[in-house]
């Protein structure tokens, strides 16, 4: 994944499904529904880590403060711990 060889997909997703593995199987054909955003996210050099660190940071902080407290608090916290 961090030689960007997503034109090698194609090929990966034929192995994968010629394959005795179902449970590959039924991955590869995930992947060949939504084909074009796959092959340009292991091909193109952007990357959207730093965004997904924000989401996973902000679910931390709600799934933390479950049934304690109210909008206001979390946005007090996430600004805060930003």
């Amino acid at each position: 994944m961090t030689n960007r060889d997503g034109h090698l997909l194609d090929e990966w997703i034929a192995a994968a499904t010629a394959g005795d593995s179902p449970h590959l199987a039924s991955f590869a054909s995930g992947l060949r529904r939504d084909h074009a955003a796959v092959t340009a996210g292991l091909t193109l050099p952007y990357s959207s880590g730093a965004v997904e660190g924000i989401v996973n940071k902000i679910k931390f902080l709600k799934r933390q403060m479950f049934g304690r407290a109210n909008l206001d608090l979390l946005r007090i916290r996430v600004l805060h711990y930003g």
